[in-house]
């Protein structure tokens, strides 16, 4: 096989496959951790609580949280809980059924552009074998069909299928966007691979190629990059508190849960540390569907609807728990430079940073 360097900046190389044509997906290794997972889908009414009502995540315990970290056979709260919300029509749950590979993306509140994936780097063998999945609401689909972004007979924009969310469980829509972005293999029973990209990103490199070079080559399961300026959770804690990101008081409750159950301060000299870094950069993530990357992303979601939709600051605690209450059985996590991901997405503005710039333009 013949690579392709690319670099960026000078800051990092990568050496892609040239081509995706001798390309053949590996068998699943047996190293990776073996264990049956089953999500609780229904949930019962206490009696004496009449104003009781199911979440679609569940009404987990402090009991039944630390239970369902153990990686073993066993029923565990992972969202979708019956009659809660995000809801789709049938024939698109057929649809993503039928996927073996997805690339996924939401938007939700109108948030951002519709970013269409280069269409000369993605080959003919990824669009006959993967599907490229946007989820988007209402008010979305009748932005962008007023901008002329109509979905064609079969439902799809360029690459992209358009699947439209009902019954959003979650006011606020960066918990819902976290539906697709940690439960892909919720919504893709099928699926063995996907990736995920903020839909602040554009797709710059085939989906195949992007498998090998961060999974399959040197036998990964979970890929993840590391954040471009900070690596220590107290760093990220100030600093969502001093952009106002989240509730302060909810991200202290938050932090000091996770220090009482042994959280500590990053230190990158530290020759045992788990992780590159502690804060990720959560816009893009590679996944194998095995169990272990399907319990984390569980555990990770759960850490979400529980605290802040902040994720960065339930990443780091939730995957060294993970780690520390299975010493035997290994996740194989590949926590990669973020130039590595500025490599293969670009970035653009959300909606309301394009009005604000505009805004300030008009009055500079």
């Amino acid at each position: 096989m013949t690579f392709v360097t690319r670099n960026i900046s000078g800051s990092c190389e990568m050496k892609f496959l040239n081509s995706t044509e001798k390309l053949v997906e590996p068998l699943e290794s047996r190293k990776f951790s073996r264990f049956s997972l089953k999500y609780t889908e229904v949930e019962e009414r206490p009696e004496g609580q009449q104003q009781w009502e199911p979440r679609f995540a569940g009404h987990q315990s402090l009991i039944q949280r630390e239970e369902s970290f153990f990686a073993r056979d066993q029923k565990v709260n992972c969202g979708f809980v019956k009659g809660t919300g995000f809801d789709l029509a049938e024939d698109d749950s057929k649809y993503l059924s039928s996927c073996h590979i997805a690339v996924i993306s939401c938007i939700f509140g109108n948030s951002d552009r519709l970013r269409t994936p280069m269409g000369k780097t993605v080959s003919r063998l990824s669009r006959k074998n993967v599907c490229f999945v946007m989820f988007v609401d209402d008010i979305t689909l009748q932005t962008l069909s007023s901008e002329g972004q109509m979905p064609d007979r079969m439902g799809f924009i360029g690459l992209w299928k358009i699947v439209v969310v009902k019954n959003l469980p979650y006011t606020d829509m960066r918990r819902v966007g976290k539906i697709p972005k940690f439960l892909p293999h919720r919504l893709f029973p099928s699926a063995r691979y996907s990736i995920w990209l903020d839909s602040k990103l554009r797709l710059q490199l085939d989906p195949l190629l992007i498998l090998e070079y961060f999974l399959w080559r040197k036998g990964y399961e979970y890929a993840i990059s590391n954040h471009y300026d900070r690596h220590c959770l107290w760093e990220e804690v100030a600093q969502n508190k001093k952009l106002n990101k989240y509730n302060h008081t909810i991200i202290d409750e938050q932090f000091k849960f996770y220090q009482d159950d042994g959280l500590k301060r990053f230190d990158s000299s530290d020759p045992n540390k788990l992780l590159p870094s502690n804060v990720p950069e959560g816009s893009f993530i590679v996944r194998a569907h095995t169990p272990m990357s399907n319990l984390f992303s569980c555990l990770w979601f759960n850490e979400v609807d529980r605290f802040t939709p902040r994720d960065q600051l339930s990443f780091a605690y939730t995957y060294q728990k993970l780690k520390r209450t299975n010493p035997q059985k290994p996740f194989y996590l590949n926590m990669f430079k973020d130039c590595e991901r500025r490599t293969i997405a670009k970035l653009f503005h959300h909606r309301s940073e394009e009005r604000r710039n505009v805004a300030l333009g008009e009055t500079e």
